[in-house]
C-alpha cells in the first residue's frame, strides 16, 4: 500500500502563507530544493486544493529549452511525470496534463487509491492537508521550515485537532533551513 505524505514549505513559525497570503519568503535554496527533489521522486500522483495547483500549475509550462538551475530542471521533470487530481467545487476545468478534477475531496476514494497505488500520493497545502488529516489518511508529515518568522497567516497544520506524530528523521542545511519527517501515530 502506497503512503499519503503531506508536505509543505513552511515559515519556522508554523504558517504556509503570511497574513497576507504571501509565500515568497519560503523559497528554498537549490540545496534543499535538490533534497526535496529526492523525496519527490517517490510520489506518483500528488492531490491539491484548487489554490496549490493553481501555484503549481506554472511547472506544466516548462520545457527543455527553459533556463534554470538543475534542481529546478530536475523538479519540473519529476513533476510533470506524476498525476494530479485537483478537488475544487470553483474549478471547470484543469489546464495541465496528467490532470483531473474532483468537485469534491473523498476520503473514500483516496484510501482506494493508496490501496491500488504502487507508489506514494502527496497532498499539497494546508486545507487539503487538514481534511486528509481529519479523515486519518495521512501517513507522513515533510516539513521544511524556512528560518524566518510570519507572526501569524495561514497555519500548515490544522489548528483544531491534536495530531500524533514520531519524528523518523531530520535534516539542517546550510542555510538554517530544517527538514522535518514524521510519522503520523493518531
Amino acid at each position: 500500500m502506497a503512503r499519503l505524505i503531506f508536505s509543505g514549505i513552511t515559515s519556522l513559525d508554523g504558517y504556509s502563507a503570511d497574513k497576507e497570503g504571501r509565500f515568497d519568503r519560503l523559497e528554498p535554496s537549490q540545496e534543499v530544493l535538490a533534497f526535496l527533489n529526492d523525496r519527490e521522486r517517490e510520489v506518483g500522483t500528488y492531490l491539491y486544493g484548487r489554490r496549490v495547483y493553481e501555484v503549481m500549475a506554472v511547472w506544466a509550462d516548462f520545457g527543455p529549452e527553459t533556463e534554470m538551475a538543475a534542481a529546478e530542471r530536475d523538479y519540473t521533470a519529476i513533476w510533470q511525470a506524476a498525476d494530479k487530481v485537483v478537488y475544487s467545487r470553483t474549478l471547470d476545468s484543469v489546464s495541465t496534463p496528467k490532470t483531473r478534477l474532483e468537485s469534491r475531496f473523498d476520503p473514500e476514494a483516496v484510501r482506494r487509491m493508496k490501496a491500488e497505488s504502487k507508489r506514494d500520493l502527496g497532498v499539497g497545502g494546508p486545507g487539503l492537508g487538514a481534511a486528509a488529516l481529519k479523515a486519518g489518511l495521512v501517513d507522513e508529515v515533510h516539513c521544511y521550515l524556512i528560518p524566518v518568522s510570519f507572526g501569524g497567516g495561514l497555519p500548515f497544520l490544522p489548528q483544531d485537532r491534536s495530531i500524533g506524530l514520531e519524528l523518523l528523521e531530520h535534516h539542517v542545511f546550510a542555510n538554517g533551513t530544517v527538514f522535518l519527517r514524521y510519522g503520523v501515530t493518531g
